[in-house]
């Protein structure tokens, strides 16, 4: 209904994040941080600038096209 408009409408969808919240939910501890990196099959957590660089696209020229997408910022974490 938005596109009449030229009104985009996606979704990015972090996985595991690097960031203060999560250290502050767990994410500090090292035994979690290995287990969840192992299961990453980039082998390493995200970062603030990893989900930032997917939602500068969607906001992007390059992505006036694009709608009603889901993309998962995850390191491939939800294919697994």
């Amino acid at each position: 209904e938005h596109a009449r408009h030229r009104i985009t409408v996606n979704v990015v969808c972090p996985g595991p994040t690097d960031t203060a919240l999560f250290a502050s939910m767990g994410g500090d501890n090292p035994r979690l941080r290995e287990g969840l990196t192992k299961a990453i099959p980039f082998r390493r957590l995200g970062t603030a600038q990893d989900v930032a660089n997917a939602v500068a696209f969607f906001a992007s020229d390059e992505a006036s096209f694009i709608t009603g997408q889901t993309l998962s910022v995850s390191g491939g974490l939800t294919m697994v």
